[in-house]
């Protein structure tokens, strides 16, 4: 990348991190500690919730969350949560990071592809209502970009599938894009709807940890057992003060906890991420109001009920390559960002047809929005693309 490129993605580090990280590599305790608690507790009150836990990765927060589910269903009957078994389906879009979706796999579930909405590039809610059957046990959704999925229509969703097959699908929101994100002005990981989200603190995230994630859950006996089993199924409360001699597991996990050196990283970075976001959302409300008129693009739908984080600014342009030319010789760097699953050998088994997502490779380019974009450069992005390609 040439110097003067203006970046799509950009590694957002607090000033005061080092300086804390430092603290914490000469204390002798780098592993799960007092500040994984710390980032915890922080993440609590900025988003609004105590049933959280933090992990190594959004990836491992996904698979975990999956054999949780699967192996932790019975005592949620007031949520009408269906027995999670092997082979089951999870209705999921293809069109997101491989992160969302191979768990699925790792977990012995099936996937169902579901369509994209061409306006909004998230899930299609009526593709997903088609597709619906007494095997779907589980729906992955993603919120692209950290335009939130429209929750209201997906709830109702779950109640025609409760009146149907007598159970309400389990919901996972992969929300690796829409840290700060909100509906109806509650942030994501607060709307009373019992659904499970997962956040990302990956190296280009609204706010990194190094690599991590979080899992929000709906109530404290899962909260409690996702803790147990993201470190081997271990209490470490109960065993903190015996030395590798662990009362008895009933319930083998994972290696899946942060540790004190990414959970540092990732309190002093939360500090920030309110100054972040207010500079994206500026960025983006500049692209919307001057490429709006440009016969060449089409803007994605965003819903009058949120608050997106923009994590990408998507739009949809005709002559995508040319686009992607004109951009590079011009030292600003767009992209698609993620590859549809569907199309890996891994997954052909699964393959069915999906125009919407066929369509939507074919015009989706993401621009850069985030902190380090200058008004100045915004401005140079739009007349540029105004200029035409």
């Amino acid at each position: 990348m040439k110097k003067n490129t203006i970046p799509l993605f950009k590694v957002f580090m607090s000033p005061n991190a080092p300086e804390k990280v430092k603290k914490v590599l000469e204390s002798g305790f780098i592993g799960e500690g007092k500040q994984v608690k710390v980032f915890e507790d922080r993440l609590k009150k900025y988003i609004g919730t105590e049933n959280i836990i933090t992990t190594n990765s959004a990836t491992s927060a996904l698979h975990l969350t999956l054999h949780l589910i699967k192996n932790s269903i019975q005592g949620h009957t007031s949520y009408n949560w269906p027995l999670i078994n092997d082979g089951d389906e999870v209705l999921t879009c293809p069109l997101t990071c491989t992160a969302t979706n191979w768990p699925i796999l790792a977990n012995n579930l099936n996937l169902k592809w579901v369509d994209v909405d061409k306006s909004t590039c998230n899930i299609c809610l009526e593709d997903l209502k088609k597709k619906l059957s007494s095997k779907t046990k589980i729906i992955m959704l993603v919120h692209w970009g950290g335009n939130p999925v429209d929750l209201k229509k997906l709830e109702e969703i779950k109640n025609y599938a409760e009146k149907k097959y007598g159970f309400r699908p389990i919901i996972i929101e992969d929300a690796s894009h829409a840290f700060g994100s909100e509906y109806k002005g509650q942030k994501l990981g607060t709307i009373k709807n019992n659904n499970i989200i997962v956040h990302s603190f990956q190296a280009i995230k609204h706010i990194t940890s190094i690599d991590g994630g979080c899992i929000i859950l709906p109530d404290k006996k899962l909260t409690k057992k996702a803790r147990l089993l993201r470190w081997y199924g271990i209490d470490r409360e109960d065993n903190a003060n015996v030395f590798r001699c662990e009362s008895n597991i009933s319930e083998w996990g994972f290696k899946f906890h942060m540790n004190d050196v990414c959970a540092t990283v990732g309190a002093e970075n939360l500090k920030y991420v309110d100054k972040l976001l207010k500079i994206n959302r500026k960025n983006a409300d500049y692209y919307t109001k001057h490429l709006k008129d440009n016969p060449n693009i089409k803007l994605l739908k965003i819903n009058k009920e949120v608050n997106p984080s923009y994590w990408v600014y998507t739009i949809k342009v005709k002559n995508q390559i040319n686009f992607i030319e004109k951009m590079t010789k011009n030292n600003i760097m767009v992209s698609r960002v993620h590859e549809r699953n569907d199309k890996h050998s891994c997954v052909f088994k699964y393959v069915s047809k999906l125009p919407n997502v066929d369509d939507m490779v074919e015009e989706m380019i993401c621009l850069p929005v985030g902190w380090w974009v200058t008004t100045q450069q915004t401005k140079k992005i739009v007349k540029i693309i105004n200029d035409g390609w």
